[in-house]
């Protein structure tokens, strides 16, 4: 019933949901009307906010688009292929597919966020190999499988707490920085890990649609992706005659060690003095070398960097419009204010769940879980302190770290009901393949209930 239900679900939802541009200039004008009624922007003060914001993921987006095409181009490379295909060994049929994708997903997603490229190689070259998988079901789990990214390494506003001289501490909001043992390191955040693990790979296997012959990645190739030769061939074939200097240098290996040598020598190093501190710019410099040595030559490395970025366009022009959605909320007050109003009855036990909701509706309209907390974070802080007046220091610092990762689980919940973060997703599942955000997001309407539910009663009841 559960399955008929979400099948049902994704198939009127696909006549409704828009794509993700389109989506993003609905919600423009939306936030833009929300700030002229709720607010004391003029008309002027909205559009100077979103012009502000248009700007604003810039870096954070050329980051985004380094971190999928390098880490597809290392999928491309034959030592990948070599290992998926042992992978996929373990798929015993469509079915184990969804599971594996849940689990490994959210394993990659522990590490960084920013490993949804990974999930997402790994599941479209499972369905390059398995029979049977329905192909947009599958992204729509690869997509879901990022939801547990929150109580990893990469956890935006965990770290930003424990770094000193934060904003909250420079405008008075704390006095100190909170530490990882209260954030990630507390027995709340476990909790929320282990039943991501023991119930969404779950899920995605029973919600998994049971037709006979559903649309597979194959049945969804454009006309002319089945026909592109390997890495290796095109190499060959741009040769003048592999005795011209160019030929030598474009396929040198030597020019390859010279390059990786002193980047993996900067990587140990790297780790070795600031430990596992994994972000996005070091995250993209793994991967280019990395790539670059499985490759073995530059020219190798090119072509595949070429075939990487045939899908990014998403990524390139829609992030400034999702930030200029994001200037919207915080340059007119609307987020802040959208906070003070949920929070406004609030007692210590019902604000972690209010404080959950209020990160799953402004990240809606703020696509990023480190420009939300800059958003909510005083009017959240300053709420907690407020209802903790009376408890010791110890306690109220517990408090607002409760707050805090209620936000941060509420935010990222929210991205399965828009299609924003999908463009991490459809760069890789959709090079060569016909496939729209419309065809996925029907399908996580279950998976964002349940992972909903079971956030609200661990932020809620769970000891930290």
């Amino acid at each position: 019933m559960l399955q008929q239900f979400g099948a049902t679900l994704a198939r009127h939802l696909r006549q409704l949901i828009p794509d993700s541009f389109v989506f993003g200039l609905i919600l423009t004008v939306l936030v833009a009307i929300l700030a002229l009624l709720f607010t004391d922007s003029a008309p002027k003060q909205v559009v100077d906010a979103w012009y502000r914001g248009f700007w604003l993921l810039l870096e954070f987006g050329m980051q985004v688009v380094l971190s999928l095409t390098t880490g597809f181009a290392i999928a491309l490379s034959p030592a990948v292929g070599r290992l998926i295909d042992r992978v996929a060994r373990f798929a015993r049929g469509s079915g184990s597919v969804y599971f594996i994708v849940g689990m490994v997903g959210g394993a990659f997603a522990l590490v960084s966020w920013g490993w949804a490229v990974l999930t997402a190689v790994l599941a479209r070259e499972l369905a390059s190999r398995v029979k049977g998988v329905d192909y947009a079901y599958l992204t729509a789990c690869a997509y879901g499988a990022g939801v547990v990214w929150v109580c990893g390494l990469s956890s935006s506003i965990p770290l930003v707490l424990n770094t000193d001289s934060n904003f909250l501490i420079d405008s008075g909001v704390l006095d100190s920085t909170i530490p990882i043992d209260y954030t990630l390191g507390s027995t709340m955040n476990w909790i929320q890990m282990g039943v991501y693990f023991l119930t969404m790979p779950a899920l995605f296997y029973f919600l998994r649609p049971r037709d006979a012959n559903p649309p597979g990645i194959d049945d969804l190739r454009e006309a002319d992706a089945s026909a592109q030769t390997t890495i290796e061939q095109e190499a060959l074939a741009l040769q003048l005659n592999g005795n011209a200097l160019s030929d030598h240098l474009n396929n040198s290996r030597l020019l390859v060690w010279l390059i990786v040598v002193p980047g993996f020598w900067f990587i140990a190093d790297y780790f070795w003095t600031r430990g596992f501190d994994l972000n996005l710019n070091i995250m993209v410099f793994v991967f280019i070398n990395v790539g670059l040595l499985l490759h073995r030559t530059p020219m190798r490395y090119v072509i595949a960097m070429k075939r990487a970025c045939s899908n990014v366009s998403g990524i390139i022009f829609q992030y400034p419009f999702y930030a200029g959605i994001m200037g919207i909320m915080m340059f007119t007050g609307l987020a802040e204010a959208s906070a003070v109003w949920l929070a406004g009855n609030a007692t210590l036990t019902t604000f972690p769940f209010i404080a959950q909701l209020s990160g799953a509706l402004v990240n809606m309209a703020v696509p990023s879980a480190g420009g939300e907390w800059a958003v909510l974070g005083p009017s959240m802080t300053e709420t907690a302190k407020s209802l903790t007046a009376g408890l010791p220091a110890a306690q109220a610092q517990e408090y607002i770290a409760r707050i805090a990762m209620a936000v941060a689980y509420g935010e990222t919940s929210s991205n399965l009901l828009q299609p924003f973060f999908l463009l991490a997703i459809l760069p890789v599942m959709g090079v060569g393949v016909r496939i729209q955000a419309r065809d996925v997001m029907g399908y996580l309407i279950i998976p964002f209930l349940w992972v909903t539910t079971y956030t609200a009663v661990i932020v809620t009841w769970a000891p930290l």
